[in-house]
């Protein structure tokens, strides 16, 4: 489980984005573990508005082990998007 605080606290000293990746919903081995994951995640979103950190900089993936192809290109679609924000508003 990736705790809120991991995630705002890794944005509010300077990192430039935070992506979570899971089982598909109906797919995780830890039963509801991706349930929780994204009420959490919708929770994560609420708060970087809080503080003043766009919510792009935030990003949940259903990406199973067997899908490589899927995570390459979400982390490259990921990293696109962070280099488009520029440095996070509270780096240093």
């Amino acid at each position: 489980m990736v705790h809120p605080n991991l995630v705002i606290d890794a944005l509010t000293k300077g990192i430039d984005g935070v992506i979570m990746c899971g089982c598909h919903i109906g797919d995780c081995h830890y039963i509801d573990g991706n349930k929780s994951a994204e009420k959490r995640a919708n929770a994560i979103t609420l708060m970087l508005e809080d503080f003043g950190i766009e919510s792009e900089r935030f990003r949940l993936e259903w990406i199973s082990a067997s899908e490589a192809p899927k995570f390459a290109q979400v982390m490259k679609d990921v990293v696109d998007t962070i280099k488009k924000l520029g440095p996070s508003p509270y780096s240093q």
